[in-house]
């Protein structure tokens, strides 16, 4: 039998390992980011057109390449990194595999300026497809300069599966933001066809932040920092009030190097245990330093998860350290200053003022049940008149239940509802007992509005707009700051008058008409949330990505504005709902998938009470 096992080409194999290494725009960004950052670079720029899909291009002024380290850095496993396989364990970098830059060279044309500092003239690499096109001496600073065009120019499926290019930058963006916080001391710049859109100056960590999520996240800031033997824990952890719905500014990082922890996770919001609304998630900014040996950061491609040692320990010591920085902020007490006009109130001396406490009289003769006032009501003769008016004057007489759907079930509905606990509507229908959830019935009900609202296919104006009597204005990070504008025209239709102030500044002069006594800023901060984390966006056609993004809003939108459980309702006002339920287009579930209504059956409800008919 003939041999059938062969070495895969070069070119091949590369591909392959790009497949798992470069997997959009992003990946290319962020392991040359890394790679800059392990040169000892102190400025960083980033310039990138259409969302990486023409153009990358990163700069930094680091210890460069000579001519001969600049041809063998784009082999496969060809690094500087390490060694030996017992370096793994002993890691002081962001990269070590030697796979970025043979993966990008496998799927992209590839220009590489390079200089060190002891050399007086550089040296250019051309490569496209894992080979070499052309290598000479230039003229050019020290450092790296390394262009990435037309990526996955030879691999058209993968190119046709990149996303839309808002999407594209906001992966970009998010990659970038993990690096720079990491690194406070370096200067970052961002620029996106031809528009700055990040120039991040050297400075502490509370500073970087500041200048990367906005000016509010600096008073809410509270540090963190402990030392032990198994490792050391800083960085900053939110005020209570700060908690979001949905997280998106939740980040750890160990030695350096950005990391994906759900069980660390869950041990920061067990610190925040009671002090914040079940379902919010509170931002944070924590920062581990280990010993590498204790560590496995070699167990994912993206080398986003890491294996801990003593997972346990840290989780208790992550607890701890978090409920100490929270304790501390409520301990602080509040000092009020402002006692200008306020009335002086003297200090009670029993010994100078004679003061008579107040004396209580009463009539030890009266006796209530001796004389019976006079009063116009009347005890009822009967025991039905006592529950007179609180019945329905048109009871249901109960019926066997039918197979018909339920929309033929409201036809027979009782006109009289109950609300339960604040949550559910009780009504009688023809096959038994209908309960519908009353918040997720009008986020149904105020979804379907906007969405005909809005609806490209429906000439109808826009949502009437509630002007603020104060303007309010927000401040975005520039990954949001993408969202925001490709949504703005959107919430424009919806009723949200907002305006651009640059610097991914934004400011809020009016809401849609209704909404009133909801915060606006918040809850703009999560549509724009809901839209990033909404995975339809991620649409190949414009138009299907328009509509997902249309889908996102009108959702958020509708579950901010809908009756929020523990309001009391009127009979009227369960009437209006049922029946504008059953006028949309699905009443079984929301657009999110959450059940609305239940009904439980007649001959279910007898066989709880043994009832035989």
């Amino acid at each position: 039998m003939a041999d059938i096992i062969a070495l895969l080409p070069d070119s091949v194999a590369n591909q392959i390992a790009a497949g798992e290494v470069i997997q959009r725009p992003a990946s290319v960004i962020k392991e040359l980011v890394e790679n800059a950052v392990d040169a000892g670079a102190r400025t960083i720029n980033v310039i990138v057109v259409d969302a990486g899909r023409t153009s990358i291009q990163v700069i930094d002024d680091g210890c460069g390449m000579s001519p001969t380290d600049a041809r063998l850095a784009f082999e496969r496993h060809a690094t500087s990194k390490i060694k030996q396989a017992d370096d793994l364990f002993a890691l002081h970098t962001m990269g070590f595999r030697g796979e970025a830059l043979a993966s990008i060279a496998a799927v992209a044309q590839v220009e590489l300026q390079t200089r060190m500092a002891n050399e007086e003239i550089g040296t250019q690499v051309s490569i496209a497809g894992s080979k070499v096109l052309d290598q000479q001496p230039v003229a050019c600073p020290v450092g790296c300069n390394f262009r990435v065009e037309n990526l996955f120019y030879n691999v058209p499926a993968r190119r046709k599966f990149l996303k839309s290019n808002a999407t594209e930058l906001n992966n970009i963006l998010t990659a970038y933001e993990r690096i720079a916080l990491v690194y406070p001391d370096i200067h970052f710049t961002f620029h996106h066809n031809g528009a700055e859109l990040l120039n991040l100056r050297p400075g502490n960590l509370r500073q970087r932040i500041t200048d990367v999520f906005g000016k509010q996240y600096g008073q809410d800031l509270l540090p963190v920092e402990a030392d032990t033997v198994m490792c050391r824990v800083t960085g900053f952890v939110t005020k209570p009030e700060a908690a979001r719905k949905k997280g998106g500014q939740d980040y750890f990082f160990v030695n350096g190097r950005y990391m994906k922890h759900p069980y660390f996770h869950k041990a920061v919001l067990t610190a925040y245990e009671r002090l914040i609304p079940e379902g919010m998630q509170p931002p944070y900014f924590l920062y581990f330093e280990i010993n590498p040996a204790d560590i496995d950061v070699n167990i994912h491609p993206t080398k986003t998860e890491i294996k801990f040692e003593n997972e346990q320990a840290i989780w208790q010591l992550l607890v701890a350290v978090v409920r100490d920085a929270i304790g501390k902020f409520c301990e602080i007490p509040s000092i009020d200053f402002d006692t200008v006009g306020k009335p002086e109130i003297p200090v009670f001396d029993p010994s100078r003022d004679n003061i008579q406490a107040p004396k209580v009289t009463y009539n030890p003769s009266y006796n209530p049940f001796e004389h019976t006032p006079h009063s116009s009501h009347h005890t009822p003769s009967s025991r039905e008149s006592l529950y007179e008016g609180l019945m329905s004057e048109t009871p249901v007489s109960p019926t066997a239940p039918s197979e018909s759907s339920i929309f033929g079930a409201i036809s027979d509905k009782s006109p009289v509802h109950y609300q339960y606990k604040g949550q559910y509507i009780m009504t009688a229908v023809k096959s038994g007992l209908m309960v519908i959830d009353q918040h997720r019935a009008d986020v149904r009900i105020l979804f379907e509005r906007y969405a005909s609202a809005s609806s490209a296919e429906n000439d109808l104006p826009a949502s009437a707009s509630q002007r603020l009597l104060f303007p309010e204005t927000m401040q975005l990070s520039p990954s949001d700051s993408v969202i925001m504008e490709q949504i703005l025209p959107e919430l424009s239709v919806l009723g949200f008058d907002l305006s651009a102030l640059g610097g991914g500044t934004f400011a809020v002069n009016g809401i849609p008409a209704g909404m009133e006594g909801i915060e606006p800023i918040s809850l703009i901060q999560q549509i724009v949330t809901d839209v990033a984390d909404h995975d339809a966006i991620d649409g190949a056609a414009s138009q299907a990505i328009g509509l997902s993004v249309r889908q996102s809003l009108h959702l958020s939108l509708a579950r901010a504005a809908a009756i929020p459980y523990g309001q009391v309702l009127s009979n009227e006002e369960m009437e209006n709902i049922v029946n504008t339920l059953f006028a949309c287009s699905n009443v079984n579930y929301t657009p999110d998938g959450k059940t609305i209504l239940v009904i439980l059956p007649q001959t279910d409800i007898d066989a709880l009470f043994d009832t035989k008919r």
